[in-house]
């Protein structure tokens, strides 16, 4: 797998991660939205720069101009609830981008620290020669973005895989890699120290649906 740091390098993206963070911040939801929209489109540029392109003549008021624009057909796909406001970021600008929506939940049948994965839910287009850019804000255990990432390729094989995600643990990191193709592409923003007892992330910043969409039952 090959794996982009991309908070490595100081840029305006660091900002963003650290008001997501921030506890204080943190309590205007519509903000912390927005934050995570932007932290969308800014990891959408750099994946931007590893996508084929064709050339293009635009014709001006004035004249021709000779360009580029993307070649390939990307497919656009987030992990519910957590994922929209991610995925509003990528399609903001890979707008011509088709769209997918799955679902994929901890279920604890027994009440306690033990839980697996359900995929309960998914509505996305034909994947097939394409690249699919699968989202979710959050890498903790990687057994969901497993779980998935299995249930959308039995719709058949993409051209390339693209997995961004804003925080991540190692522990996750170490699962993807196990258990996912060489070939995939692996974008984190953030990178942090481990998982604790209840597998979340620390220091993390919370559970992202719920600072974006209130508390569920």
């Amino acid at each position: 797998m090959k794996i982009h740091y991309l908070s490595e390098k100081n840029s305006v993206l660091n900002h963003f991660l650290g008001q997501i963070r921030n506890v204080t911040v943190q309590k205007d939801s519509m903000r912390f939205r927005r934050n995570i929209e932007r932290i969308g489109e800014i990891m959408a540029y750099e994946i931007s720069q590893t996508l084929s392109y064709k050339s293009v003549a635009i014709t001006t008021p004035l004249g021709v101009k000779e360009t580029t624009e993307i070649a390939d057909q990307l497919v656009l796909c987030s992990v519910l609830r957590a994922g929209l406001n991610l995925h509003q970021g990528f399609l903001n600008y890979f707008d011509n981008a088709e769209n997918g929506f799955i679902s994929a939940y901890r279920h604890h049948p027994n009440n306690d620290h033990y839980f697996d994965i359900l995929v309960e839910y998914e509505a996305i287009t034909d994947i097939v020669n394409k690249n699919l850019l699968l989202v979710d804000p959050m890498l903790a255990t990687g057994q969901s973005l497993v779980a998935v990432f299995n249930k959308l390729i039995d719709r058949g094989k993409p051209k390339e895989i693209h997995i961004a995600v804003i925080i991540a643990a190692p522990e996750g990191v170490a699962y993807l890699e196990q258990n996912l193709p060489d070939s995939c592409h692996l974008w984190i923003a953030s990178l942090d120290d481990k998982l604790n007892d209840k597998n979340y992330i620390v220091p993390g910043l919370g559970d992202a649906g719920d600072l974006s969409y209130g508390t569920k039952l």
